[in-house]
């Protein structure tokens, strides 16, 4: 038992040296996976296209235009909401689907993107918006 005890303690103790040495940080460029895992959680960026979520209503269309810039915000762990891009509208895509074109920032799905009161949600289910 004590031999048993004694191998355990020995073996530990390497381990904890071991991990006492420094670690140096290492940075590496973009790679193609990384791109898309970015895709695939529905980041966007400057040149790419998004679909955004809008109620339909006239009062929408009267608000929103084709060529309009709107501003993108996330909110953060605050709950406070933070500018994070801009989106040009590019058309409508039925009632409910706008169609739009990152022109600065990065955006994701679950941003909220607004001009004046009118607001919609951007999406990443591109199907939608063809």
């Amino acid at each position: 038992m004590t031999q048993t005890f004694t191998k355990l303690v020995a073996v530990l103790l390497a381990g904890t040296i071991g991990l006492s040495g420094s670690a140096a940080a290492v940075s590496y460029p973009v790679v193609e996976d990384q791109r898309e895992e970015k895709a695939a959680k529905g980041i966007r960026e400057k040149g790419e296209t998004v679909c955004l979520f809008v109620s339909g209503t006239e009062d929408v269309r009267k608000s929103i235009g084709i060529g309009d810039v709107l501003v993108v915000y996330r909110e953060d762990g605050n709950r406070e909401q933070k500018e994070v891009g801009k989106i040009r509208v590019i058309s409508y895509a039925g009632d409910d689907y706008i169609k739009g074109e990152v022109v600065d920032g990065a955006v994701q799905s679950g941003d909220v993107a607004k001009k004046g009161k009118a607001a919609s949600l951007v999406i990443y289910q591109g199907e939608r918006c063809k």
